[in-house]
């Protein structure tokens, strides 16, 4: 009987799991930040487990670091044609950003998700003006804040079905510049040439 028990709750464990519905957003750098240039690209991305395609969503940046941030400015995929951009906050942060698209299964020609808005591609690309051009010593993260009531929301076009980030598991996937395993390496350095030079 106890083995049973344990059985049917390890299973019922293992269902509830494998039915986890998981969004992230994903900022990435889609230029050299160390390159010399004080305009500097990241692009936002978005993936799910469920659905084929994004709808919209919404989300805020923010940043950190000893660098100063002059201005940003968003530009949403081509995919997206229902924007509000709420501008560049200052002290390196950015007011909500919110994008779309209209599907609606069954009703054409609004039944076709646009090209390039399937599960995993980009949202939009923020622009960053820095005051003067990073070096080795400079550091710089850079965050997503979750909007409410959604950031992300996708559809299957097979089934017509809808999912939101809201109802799952959302992961917000930042940048650090330089990367935390680049800065180690480069103190490792340092004290590895520290050494030889005694």
């Amino acid at each position: 009987m106890k083995k049973s028990t344990v059985l049917c709750l390890s299973i019922a464990g293992l269902a509830s799991v494998a039915g986890a519905q998981d969004f992230s957003l994903t900022l990435v750098a889609e230029s050299d930040f160390y390159d010399g240039s004080t305009t500097q690209t990241i692009g936002v991305y978005g993936d799910a487990n469920v659905g084929t395609h994004m709808l919209g969503g919404a989300f805020e940046l923010t940043s950190g670091g000893n660098m100063v941030i002059d201005s940003m400015s968003w530009m949403a995929a081509s995919w997206s044609s229902f924007n509000t951009d709420g501008g560049y906050a200052g002290n390196g942060d950015y007011n909500q950003v919110i994008f779309g698209q209209l599907v609606i299964p069954g009703v054409p020609p609004f039944d076709i998700p646009a090209p390039g808005s399937e599960v995993g591609s980009a949202i939009g690309s923020f622009q960053i003006d820095l005051a003067e051009p990073m070096n080795l010593f400079s550091t710089i993260s850079f965050n997503l804040v979750a909007s409410d009531p959604f950031s992300l929301e996708v559809i299957d076009i097979n089934t017509g079905e809808t999912f939101r980030s809201n109802d799952g598991n959302l992961i917000l996937n930042g940048l650090a510049i330089p990367a935390p395993s680049t800065v180690g390496l480069l103190g490792f350095a340092g004290l590895v040439g520290a050494r030889r030079r005694r």
